[in-house]
């Protein structure tokens, strides 16, 4: 019963347009069609039992159509996640109409909405999300297809966790893209979810097992990032690692399962 806690698919129209621009934007070949019915075959071939939808909202209009979407898509296998632009007036109110209608939480991107974790106006989306008991899943450390700039950084991912402890923060890539070396030094330790997608391939096999290793076993995720990995090759690389079974059903089923 294996999670894969961080995929994308898109409405059939809009992933044939959006899955060739992405993948030029990014220089990354995407290993799926964009679609839930490319998801699923994928699923299927790597024995995956749930996946969870990451949207992305690019502009605060977008907010109804992901939500609408959301709603027609989930199902046992299928878990989205709706989306909140930062500079949506009415933040709130959009947590509340999330929590209405039964979804788990929100994915946000820091690069593709255009704002910085730790900013001080995101302060009312943060207690609303933290006491509906909703998950940001959020993009964490550099992005492939943008310049370096700090958005999501571990020392801005520290800070929003010291101001809002109970909210259900989850880091992406490991808690931030290819900026581990901060990672460990700062966040790793600390009751932070992490979700390992789009890492293992970056990381020799030593560095990711000592991330593993030291840090709270019942916060840590699996995910692939899909379409932009493949989801069996990830498993593999996982795998690969040769951790210890009970650790192994944490990551890939026990602690999704407790968070969804």
């Amino acid at each position: 019963m294996i999670t894969d806690f961080h995929c994308h698919a898109f409405p059939d129209p809009i992933a044939a347009r959006a899955i060739p621009a992405l993948a030029k934007e990014g220089n990354i070949p995407a290993r799926t069609n964009g679609t839930v019915a490319g998801l699923l075959a994928s699923m299927d071939q790597a024995h995956i039992a749930r996946s969870v939808i990451c949207s992305i909202a690019t502009r605060p209009s977008q907010f109804q159509a992901i939500l609408d979407w959301s709603l027609a898509i989930r199902s046992e296998r299928i878990v989205p996640l709706a989306s909140i632009h930062p500079d949506d007036p009415d933040l709130r109110e959009r947590v509340r109409q999330i929590k209405a209608a039964g979804l788990v939480g929100i994915k946000m991107h820091p690069y593709y909405q255009d704002y910085f974790l730790a900013e001080e106006r995101l302060t009312p989306l943060y207690q609303a999300l933290s006491e509906a008991g909703l998950l940001l899943v959020v993009h964490c450390g550099y992005d492939i297809a943008y310049p370096r700039i700090k958005r999501a950084d571990p020392a801005q991912i520290l800070t929003l966790h010291q101001r809002f402890p109970d909210l259900q923060l989850v880091t992406t890539h490991f808690g931030a893209w290819q900026d581990w070396e901060d990672v460990e030094e700062l966040l790793i330790g600390h009751k932070i979810y992490m979700e390992i997608s789009f890492s293992l391939q970056y990381l020799k096999p030593d560095e990711a097992t000592r991330l593993i290793k030291a840090h709270p076993a019942e916060y840590l995720l699996f995910g692939s990032d899909s379409p932009w990995a493949e989801q069996q090759d990830c498993l593999n690389q996982f795998n690969s690692l040769g951790l210890d079974a009970a650790l192994c059903r944490q990551i890939l089923h026990d602690n999704a399962e407790k968070l969804l």
